[in-house]
């Protein structure tokens, strides 16, 4: 049998598809790779994105806002001074879209106007930090992108 090159061309695909197809139903049927959402239950959270937008707007309205800035060893969270800080109440969600392994949370209990967090946990790389903090019966919420 004499194989031309039109006949080269079409084997040439075929087998080029081949390769591709079976490394796609590798990565889709082997449980070592991780195919899982960003964040779990995503459709929940997607239903509270109006009682998240509500909380935005009140941390927007405040005429002092939360700062987030970091220094050599830690993320420094500081609320208004005006406030009270011993009635504030909430959480940090620290968010690592690369990897849903090292993202957590740890509750706002604070002894001053200021929250540190030890960078000796975190990853080099993006981080967002979401503060999800209630004074007096006022819901708030901070967002903010940090790269370490």
């Amino acid at each position: 049998m004499k194989i031309n090159w039109g006949k080269g061309i079409v084997i040439a695909f075929v087998l080029f598809i081949s390769f591709i197809l079976y490394f796609v139903m590798k990565v889709q049927t082997n449980h070592k790779y991780d195919n899982e959402l960003v964040v779990d239950k995503y459709y929940q959270k997607e239903l509270l994105l109006n009682s998240q937008i509500k909380r935005e707007e009140n941390a927007q309205r405040l005429t002092e806002q939360v700062s987030i800035t970091t220094d050599e060893a830690s993320i420094i969270v500081e609320f208004p001074p005006t406030f009270d800080y011993s009635k504030i109440k909430g959480k940090v969600s620290l968010y690592r879209p690369s990897s849903q392994k090292l993202d957590f949370e740890t509750p706002v209990s604070l002894s001053s106007p200021r929250l540190l967090i030890p960078k000796s946990n975190l990853a080099d790389g993006r981080w967002d930090i979401s503060i999800e903090w209630n004074y007096q019966g006022k819901e708030y919420l901070n967002k903010e992108t940090l790269y370490l």
